[in-house]
């Protein structure tokens, strides 16, 4: 199985990355399911409705979220009833939606695809992370091996110890939330592939998808409140292919992905 996960998608120029590459990568490549966290498909701060539906039309099969999930509140339908959209596990259990989805694939396999929030330097009010995710992988192992977690979070120490914590029971451990593709992707001592963090689909030329010259003044003139604004121009989609055995759900390799234009 391949399965393709893009990064955090920043805004309309993360979304025109997406429908401008992903179709070919997915054929080209021979794709089974890609994953792709939303948390910033609109404008840069949650996902609307309209967006999910882009870019599910752009070919991306399920959704992870983050920190920014309730950023935009009209995304509480989609958590209520949507099957391929995941909110983070070990927010409060009263939230809408859940922190694991189980899809059907061709051929009559199962994907497990869960999501995490991190809690250092995160400033989010959840559980703990590392129980919450073997709690939650407990659950998916119920329909299959094959498990995808999305790690969002800040501390590159605290992703590495997840993936080193989940290694050999779940297929991938993924980073996300900082933006920017870390080159650490490897398959650790028990099989689970890995990499710190998957990098953005956004304006290449920007800070973290956003405009440079709004997000240095508000570093330069921390006083003052500039109100942050999606970067346009040249994008890019950034991500990493990973290759599981469909018997035992462990890794045969990961590849990161980086297409600029």
């Amino acid at each position: 199985m391949r399965v393709l996960f893009i990064g955090d998608i920043m805004g309309r120029t993360g979304r025109e990355a997406v429908a401008d590459f992903l179709p070919d990568l997915k054929y080209k490549r021979n794709i089974d399911i890609c994953i792709a966290n939303g948390e910033n498909a609109s404008g840069g701060l949650g996902m609307s409705i309209k967006a999910h539906r882009e870019l599910s039309a752009c070919g991306v099969d399920c959704f992870t979220m983050g920190n920014h999930t309730f950023s935009k509140r009209e995304i509480i339908s989609l958590l209520e009833n949507g099957e391929n959209i995941v909110r983070p596990a070990n927010i409060s259990p009263e939230s809408p939606g859940r922190g694991m989805a189980v899809l059907n694939l061709p051929l009559g396999l199962r994907i497990g695809v869960i999501n995490i929030l991190g809690r250092v330097f995160m400033n989010e009010a959840v559980s703990d992370p590392f129980e919450c995710a073997e709690e939650t992988i407990v659950k998916a192992k119920a329909f299959t091996d094959i498990i995808v977690v999305d790690f969002h979070a800040e501390a590159t120490s605290e992703k590495q110890a997840m993936g080193y914590y989940l290694d050999g029971t779940v297929s991938a451990v993924l980073g996300t939330h900082t933006h920017v593709q870390t080159a650490d992707e490897r398959i650790l001592p028990k099989g689970s592939a890995y990499i710190t963090d998957v990098g953005m689909c956004g304006a290449s030329d920007s800070v973290l998808g956003m405009e440079i010259v709004i997000a240095t003044a508000r570093l330069v003139e921390p006083e003052i409140k500039h109100r942050f604004a999606v970067a346009k121009g040249k994008y890019q989609l950034c991500g990493c292919i990973i290759e599981i055995d469909e018997l035992s759900g462990k890794a045969r390799g990961i590849e990161r992905i980086c297409i600029r234009k």
